[in-house]
């Protein structure tokens, strides 16, 4: 098969990378189209996927729409060349309007609802818009549903073996605790009014999360100067392994949350409107705890994460919750293959003769 994927976001690189590796070793011809955003093109790089840059993120709302349409015309004539079989990407922004238009069919994985706007038109052209059983929103007939979270795709237990030498680069003895913070920048699409948390609240919970053991932060913007020292220096791709065993992460990413859960790890999440999949992940596991981005609910949020620290048993409590959460969903690589070989021979009319000159 020839497959085109389209990634965004350094968690689509994780996402698709597993997926990745099982379909070439099959034998089928994958091409990679990439936007420049944080940590994307260097992950592809460590992962030895080779790709096409198309875009970078914009720095404002006009320079966003401005990328948005260089971006879908560029992927337009990599696809026009390419002849894919099919298309994937999360958000598919890009990929459903470029699928219908010269009629490819176009997978769109997403588990985020409040990107109101995007998501609207990528199921309008998307041929199937795939999603968590626990998103929110009941869609059409295009919506494919399963039992999971996109964390799964990388970070069970058939493909992420947590390595225990992130330990001693970070500094950490086997069995101590410590705190993962993550900042994020508020810069998508779909993040417009939101703020996250107050600086002074970020030191507060920086200060108070100390006194039970290291903290470390890793962040899309600038730190206060007070604790910039805490910024966390290991290279991105080893980020997961420290997660594994870390007693808690806080913070504004609804993703990391999402990972820390998925590995067994406490997590505190910050944010107005929230995930399904979070909502699930306490719900049903107790591994998240979500709250908005009110000062009432920023105090709670950092005396939620002080109880967890202080809890003797909190790593092993999450590890079991861990247990019950893996038991319950699905590999979502295999259903990922599983969707795309539907369209396997679906496409065995095209031209022998195309055109692999992409690079």
């Amino acid at each position: 098969m020839r497959i085109l994927i389209d990634i965004k976001h350094p968690a689509h690189v994780h996402f698709f990378k597993n997926f990745i590796k099982i379909m070439k070793n099959e034998g089928h011809n994958i091409l990679v189209t990439a936007r420049e955003k944080e940590m994307t093109t260097y992950l592809l790089d460590k992962y030895n996927i080779k790709y096409i840059k198309i875009s970078s993120i914009g720095k404002s709302k006009l320079d966003l729409l401005k990328e948005l349409f260089v971006r879908n015309y560029r992927f337009y004539k990599i696809a026009r060349k390419f002849k894919p079989d099919v298309l994937l990407g999360l958000m598919g922004i890009t990929i459903a309007p470029v699928g219908k238009l010269l009629g490819i069919p176009s997978l769109v994985f997403y588990d985020t609802e409040n990107a109101r706007l995007t998501n609207k038109i990528a199921y309008f052209f998307c041929t199937n818009f795939i999603t968590p059983n626990c998103y929110r929103k009941k869609l059409g007939k295009k919506n494919i549903r399963y039992k999971g979270c996109h964390e799964l795709t990388y970070l069970h237990p058939d493909y992420f073996k947590p390595n225990p030498n992130v330990l001693k680069k970070a500094g950490i003895k086997k069995g101590e605790k410590f705190t993962i913070i993550r900042f994020v920048s508020w810069g998508a699409s779909h993040d417009v009014g939101h703020k996250g948390l107050l600086n002074n609240l970020k030191i507060k919970a920086v200060e108070e999360f100390s006194k039970y053991g290291k903290v470390f932060i890793t962040s899309e913007k600038p730190l206060p100067k007070e604790i910039e020292k805490f910024r966390l220096t290991l290279p991105a791709e080893e980020v997961h392994h420290l997660m594994y065993y870390a007693t808690l992460l806080y913070g504004e990413s609804a993703t990391m949350a999402s990972e820390a859960a998925v590995l067994g790890t406490y997590a505190i999440y910050i944010d107005n409107e929230g995930r399904g999949y979070t909502d699930e992940e306490e719900r049903k596991y107790g591994l998240v705890f979500n709250y908005s981005e009110s000062k009432e609910n920023q105090l709670k949020s950092i005396q939620k994460g002080v109880e967890i620290l202080k809890n003797k048993n909190s790593k092993e409590t999450a590890q079991e919750k861990r247990k019950k959460l893996l038991s319950d969903t699905v590999d979502v690589t295999k259903l990922i293959i599983k969707e795309v070989l539907k369209y396997k021979n679906k496409n065995a009319t095209k031209k022998n003769n195309i055109n692999t000159t992409i690079f």
